[in-house]
């Protein structure tokens, strides 16, 4: 039995814009790009000052074996690591683990290749990421973008939180019917939860609207 679609239905599918991927100039040698597009990401190309990737405020240097290891002996890749710490989260990925032996001769010692990788892990604090190849870069982009694009959960549940602003939105969300997204948009509108008990109904229905008057009333 054929399943008949009600083309007079209110409900409309809510579509996703495509996840935009910013990518330095530079990389148009690459196909990392062009596997990007097959995934249904949206490619915006810019000359990047820092890094050679930006989803979402997160930076991606990438370096083939042969440009990493060129980088650490002109002493390039240094400045570039102190560039990428200028975002809040950021990565270097390393990419040709399978094309290209890791610690072969090309006039760096292996032990200064991993003193350099050390140091870039523990001195540093840069995460760094192996691939495969310029396919495999892309599906580590892919699961990236797509992880980004997800909103966090609710911490409600949890009992790891410690900045203030985590305390706050626990507080917050213990009320019915207010969850994480507008829990943190009333602290960052009204600062301290003093701000938020006293503030008027009308102010409070710029972020949460009807629910405004369930508040109100709870707290009273």
């Amino acid at each position: 039995m054929k399943t008949i679609l009600n083309i007079f239905s209110s409900k409309k599918t809510k579509i996703s814009p495509p996840v935009t991927i910013t990518i330095d100039h530079r990389e148009k040698n690459s196909l990392i790009p062009t596997f990007l597009e097959e995934k249904g990401f949206q490619i915006e190309w810019k000359q990047l000052p820092v890094a050679d990737y930006i989803i979402k405020n997160i930076a991606i240097e990438r370096k083939t074996i042969s440009d990493l290891k060129s980088s650490i002996v002109n002493k390039r890749i240094i400045q570039q690591l102190l560039e990428l710490k200028q975002y809040p989260k950021h990565f270097l990925l390393v990419e040709g683990i399978l094309d290209e032996d890791l610690y072969s001769s090309s006039g760096l010692h292996e032990n200064a290749l991993r003193g350099f990788l050390l140091s870039v892990a523990l001195d540093y604090q840069v995460p760094i990421i192996f691939t495969h190849n310029e396919e495999d870069t892309a599906k580590y982009i892919s699961v990236l973008a797509k992880k980004t694009d997800k909103p966090k959960s609710s911490i409600r549940a949890s009992k790891l939180f410690k900045s203030r602003e985590e305390q706050l939105q626990f507080i917050l969300e213990g009320f019915p019917n207010l969850g994480s997204v507008k829990a943190k948009a009333l602290i960052k509108k009204f600062k301290s939860l003093n701000n938020i008990f006293n503030a008027s109904e009308s102010e409070l229905e710029e972020i949460l609207g009807k629910k405004a008057k369930d508040f109100k009333s709870l707290l009273n």
